[in-house]
């Protein structure tokens, strides 16, 4: 079904919002938004939510299996906005939010389903599964000058640490670090402080009252946090384009770089396998 707005998807596409998992994605360009969804599709999410502007094309079929909403994601606080209005219409669901040209990839996701993750981590009484965002990039810029690349795409296999998360009194919050690495961390000079972090709590319960906030984290810290007080829990990567093409689509940064390959790049296999061989994921307690 396609709607107008966010308010029409809200007022008229509720049959869409009954079961979960959800996965909304925002559409932020035109660049490899079909295989973003075919891709979650393929994961099990009983809905897809496609936030998108209306120059987008998909194929008759393709359309027919999601909820398209007309919606503008460059506009400011576009992310709260959707993501909250969701969370307010669903109370008690599980959803997930990504961009185009990011892929979800968690333990075992070859043979295994979202709900069979999800349902696994409702029995250690978890709300939120955290996400590392894995910058994907081509290896060949001169090739492919938007960075992307489904066939050329390569990953950086080190280099990632994490940082104690501070509160307002600059004490370590429990059981939350900021992560960093990959694109973000090679070429900070290019990226604003506040966006450098690469953890993501992408999937988690709905309830009311929560809220996310724009630098992705949520109004209950408990959802911030990377495991439970007794050991770890699951984790998951979104393997994404998302930084790439934003370097090489700027004009400040596109000239200072003529390759994101180094030393440490690797192809990426797009398996789970190597994300866990990599530590980059971790299964927890799920075997």
């Amino acid at each position: 079904m396609r709607y107008n707005d966010l308010a029409d998807f809200l007022q008229n596409g509720t049959e869409a919002l009954g079961v979960g998992p959800i996965a909304m994605i925002l559409v932020e360009d035109l660049v490899e938004v079909d295989t973003c969804i075919r891709h979650h599709m393929q994961l099990g999410f009983e809905s897809v939510l496609v936030f998108a502007p209306d120059e987008l094309e998909l194929p008759d079929k393709l359309q027919g299996l999601i909820s398209r909403i007309s919606y503008d994601m460059t506009e400011d606080g576009a992310l709260q906005t959707v993501v909250n209005s969701i969370i307010e219409a669903t109370p008690n669901i599980w959803l997930y939010y990504c961009y185009n040209a990011e892929y979800l990839f968690f333990p075992f996701c070859e043979s295994r389903s979202v709900g069979e993750m999800i349902a696994f981590s409702m029995e250690e009484r978890r709300s939120s599964i955290l996400t590392y965002v894995i910058d994907l990039y081509a290896g060949d810029l001169y090739e492919f000058p938007d960075a992307v690349s489904l066939e050329d795409a390569h990953l950086d296999k080190s280099g990632y640490y994490a940082l104690a998360r501070q509160d307002a009194a600059n004490t370590p919050k429990e059981r939350q670090l900021d992560f960093f690495g990959g694109l973000r961390w090679r070429f900070e000079e290019h990226i604003p402080a506040a966006r450098r972090k690469i953890d993501r709590v992408a999937l988690f319960r709905s309830k009311k009252g929560l809220k996310i906030r724009a630098d992705h984290s949520f109004n209950d810290e408990e959802y911030n946090t990377y495991s439970c007080e007794w050991h770890h829990n699951i984790t998951a990567s979104i393997c994404s384009f998302r930084t790439a093409k934003a370097l090489k689509r700027n004009p400040g940064s596109t000239f200072d770089i003529e390759t994101f390959r180094w030393h440490n790049s690797c192809e990426f296999e797009w398996h789970s396998q190597q994300l866990l061989d990599l530590g980059l994921m971790e299964p927890g307690q799920w075997f």
